[in-house]
């Protein structure tokens, strides 16, 4: 984080909120959520030049969303240092969040089998407090899973969960019980 940004709650919100409003670093922090990821390996793992990938892990760092560990020898002998996740994004919305993670998400899933990905998708009418008791539930269920921590025999997975208004208006025959 710059000293500016340090000093000043809104500008280290608005570096944050800039920090996640891009797919390739969200995909960055999912690579690093489990296991430290070199520069290097970053852009191998997602077919970005390495100075633009460098770009994007310097702003993660700087912002608090990924922290460096002790430097390595890489495979020519150079001064490689691996960064990890720190969970911050898990705390910190995401600006424009769901086109965003929509589109982390598509990109995710590029050229997986169909058979890989198990999709489920469930019409429902709630009234507001139910909504909000499904929004709590999943929330709670998410984050047990999230402070659980990895499984050491365990295979990476990722998990979207959405609700959204369903552009299916009641017709009015229906609305009054006929």
């Amino acid at each position: 984080m710059t000293d500016d940004a340090a000093d000043d709650p809104d500008a280290e919100s608005l570096a944050r909120s800039r920090a996640l409003s891009s797919p390739l670093r969200l995909r960055v922090l999912r690579l690093c959520r489990f296991e430290s990821r070199t520069n290097k390996e970053l852009a191998a793992l997602l077919d970005v030049n390495p100075g633009t990938m460098l770009h994007h892990v310097r702003t993660l760092a700087q912002t608090g969303f990924l922290a460096a560990e002790e430097p390595r020898a890489g495979t020519r002998g150079a001064r490689e240092i691996p960064y990890r996740a720190t969970g911050l994004s898990w705390r910190t919305p995401v600006p424009g969040g769901s086109l965003v993670l929509i589109e982390t998400f598509l990109q995710q899933i590029e050229g997986l089998d169909p058979e890989d990905i198990q999709f489920s998708w469930l019409g429902l009418k709630l009234n507001a407090a139910h909504k909000a008791e499904l929004d709590q539930r999943v929330y709670e269920l998410l984050r047990e899973f999230a402070e659980r921590g990895p499984d050491a025999d365990g295979d990476p997975y990722s998990l979207v969960v959405v609700t959204h208004p369903d552009l299916n208006p009641s017709s009015q025959r229906n609305e009054d019980g006929e």
